[in-house]
């Protein structure tokens, strides 16, 4: 059903100058000047199709039309209040959801997670592993690390620079794709090359922050067009206990 479209910052006047019963006690309460209040007021009268108020010799009066519809509206804002509270909560938790892949979490997230755990022993952490496209909404996420070549249309931090490095000795362990005939073992990730690799099944190409964090003895370095990403929405990533998170993994 489609919702009537309110004009909620004349209501929220309307509410201020029936509380005070003057446009310059509301004036003052809500930043503005009484010529702001009055148009407002005007304004709102325009659309109601009705007068709010009355000037008497003792001063400003409410109509029967405005006093019927006070009582409502300001149960309304109440419930307005309440769901920003309830928005806020998320906000303020200590829990934090994070995606992640899995051999990167291995290797590099989950020691740091344990380090920043012991600022505050309240923080609580759900890892989602995964290295799919994001849905932060329908995961109700509030951070996710990705092998990208940027955070798309997400604000991100990158982690570490842009850089592949080969791990072990022999053919090719795949996991980006690559000539089937140099090909000693085909896996689905750069944690199950880089295991291959430090087991001595073959070489792999492997981003330099993984390589590194497994404590791998590393070969030849090149230029890499992907390498790991922070990254979240405008809103999370607003979010104080995001900000802290971020800050943490990237000192």
């Amino acid at each position: 059903m489609k919702r009537t479209l309110l004009p909620l910052n004349g209501l929220r006047v309307f509410d201020a100058a029936a509380r005070h019963l003057s446009f310059t006690r509301a004036a003052d309460e809500l930043a503005v000047t009484p010529a702001a209040v009055g148009q407002q007021i005007r304004a709102l009268e325009d659309t109601l199709g009705v007068v709010l108020f009355r000037r008497t010799p003792k001063g400003l009066e409410l109509t029967p039309e405005g006093e019927r519809g006070l009582d409502a509206l300001r149960a309304g804002f109440l419930q307005f209040e309440d769901s920003v509270r309830a928005m806020r909560q998320g906000q303020s938790s200590n829990r934090l959801t994070i995606s992640a892949p899995r051999d990167f979490s291995r290797y590099w997230l989950l020691p740091r997670l344990a380090e920043y755990g012991k600022t505050d022993p309240d923080l609580r952490f759900q890892l989602i592993a995964s290295d799919e496209p994001l849905d932060f909404t329908e995961a109700n996420l509030d951070l996710a690390i990705r092998l990208a070549d940027g955070p798309a249309d997400h604000m991100g931090v990158k982690l570490g620079e842009s850089e592949a490095v080969w791990v072990g000795e022999g053919e090719t362990i795949c996991w980006e794709g690559g000539r089937a005939d140099e090909i000693r073992l085909i896996v689905a990730d750069a944690g199950l090359a880089l295991e291959a690799a430090m087991s001595g099944i073959g070489k792999a190409r492997v981003p330099r922050l993984l390589a590194e964090a497994a404590g791998a003895e590393i070969g030849t370095s090149e230029e890499a067009q992907r390498t790991y990403w922070l990254m979240a929405p405008l809103p999370q990533w607003r979010q104080k206990k995001v900000r802290d998170l971020v800050a943490a993994l990237t000192a």
